[in-house]
């Protein structure tokens, strides 16, 4: 009786430890990513491979994203020119120079 209710606490702590972790794997997937044109492609296409520390910490213009789009269709990404576009421009908005200025003047 004693070990069916320590199983039983066992099981109930696994699965809320685990209900937890993947609640803050989905809220950190689009943490901090501001809704604008060009986040839902992003995180489409992005964060099949990357994590979202990538992002944070490059604060690139927009051609350096551009270039850095690019080359992930060098390693065999498959977006069109209107897609990098739009997320080069998403990226140096949200994850750009000035993005860091401005988070810090608020």
């Amino acid at each position: 009786m004693i070990l069916s209710r320590v199983v039983l606490s066992s099981i109930i702590v696994v699965v809320l430890v685990f209900s937890f972790s993947v609640g803050r794997a989905a809220e950190q997937g689009s943490g901090g990513f501001v809704d604008a044109p060009g986040k839902e492609l992003l995180m489409s296409k992005c964060f099949q491979c990357h994590g979202e520390k990538m992002w944070r910490d490059l604060k690139q213009d927009r051609r350096k994203w551009e270039g850095v789009l690019y080359r992930m269709v060098g390693r065999g990404a498959l977006w069109t020119e209107e897609e990098i576009n739009t997320m080069a421009v998403y990226l140096a908005t949200g994850f750009g120079p000035q993005s860091e200025k401005a988070a810090g003047t608020k």
